[in-house]
């Protein structure tokens, strides 16, 4: 009876280890790492793109910018000259939001 046990035995390891190696082979779905965020779009001036000075820009030429409409562009053209573009935000003609996304595409030049 131990011949047949030893037998038995060896036979349940051997399928054991196969069912195991099998089961390694098998690919486990792991969760999807997390995608990273994007970074943000910056726009700026391509190289051939001139930049539009706030400080001489025509009130159709501002509202074209994102962001900046008809009451926004009158009170850019209002608050002239600027020393910086930044004074936009400074001043509170527009808000922080739009002058990121149009920071890229303006200048205040001085005369």
């Amino acid at each position: 009876m131990s011949m047949k046990k030893s037998v038995f035995g060896l036979c349940l390891a051997t399928a054991l280890a196969i069912s195991g190696a099998a089961m390694a082979q098998t690919s486990q779905t792991a969760p999807a790492a997390k995608a990273a965020k994007p970074a943000p779009m910056m726009m700026t001036a391509s190289p051939g793109t001139a930049l539009l000075d706030i400080n001489t820009a025509t009130k159709d030429q501002l509202v074209a910018l994102k962001g900046v409409g008809e009451k926004r562009a009158t009170d850019i053209i209002a608050g002239r000259p600027y020393k910086g573009k930044d004074e936009l935000v400074q001043k509170k003609i527009i808000p922080a939001a739009v002058y990121a996304d149009i920071k890229g595409q303006i200048v205040a030049k001085q005369k």
